[in-house]
């Protein structure tokens, strides 16, 4: 029985300085991902050092984290030394939280919807100018923006999304069908 506890100990032991190896390893990457330990350009070289690091090493859990911090190397830097950036998906998400209160206050419901997806471009602007600006605007501070056109990614999803929504009606659905052969056959046809 004791050597029974003994092995069951032993490999306890040996799981938790597995852990403790991980936990340090993580905490070397999230230095390098944090804006106050140095300029980006160093951040990125440290970084890289750790994936090269991680890639010679045997171990697969190494090599599949060294993947994955490949795979997000390109967004991860690219706001350089600018602070203002949000540094996480975790403060992206608290920016966009703000939008959505609003959204359920205005209209009571419990869910923002996908309005702030679909319109998100200029509405988050728009719906967090009071936290940034927090008297009303003038006519001098807007008159800039009068002829502002949206963005053309924005302008883009609103129009697939009425497409989608007249899919999805009954009575439109005829109607857009008939109307996306039409507009296919006029590029299609040959002069």
């Amino acid at each position: 029985m004791d050597a029974c506890i003994e092995r069951g100990t032993s490999q306890v032991r040996d799981q938790l300085a597995a852990v403790a190896a991980h936990v340090q390893l993580m905490q070397q990457i999230d230095a390098t991902l944090d804006p106050s330990t140095g300029p980006s350009a160093t951040r990125m070289r440290r970084f890289r050092a750790v994936v090269a690091r991680l890639r010679r090493g045997p171990d697969p859990v190494h090599q599949h984290i060294a993947q994955t911090m490949v795979s997000f190397l390109k967004g991860l830097f690219a706001g350089g030394n600018d602070l203002d950036l949000p540094v996480d998906n975790l403060e992206l998400e608290r920016a966009f939280r703000l939008p959505k209160g609003h959204e359920r206050r205005i209209h009571g419901h419990a869910h923002a919807g996908v309005r702030i997806v679909h319109r998100g471009p200029s509405l988050l602007l728009v719906l967090d100018a009071h936290a940034r600006h927090p008297e009303p605007f003038t006519f001098e501070e807007l008159a800039p923006w009068v002829h502002t056109q949206a963005p053309a990614s924005q302008l883009e999803c609103q129009r697939r999304r009425g497409i989608m929504r007249r899919a999805r009606s009954r009575k439109k659905r005829s109607l857009l069908l008939a109307e996306l052969e039409r507009r296919y056959r006029e590029v299609t046809r040959v002069n």
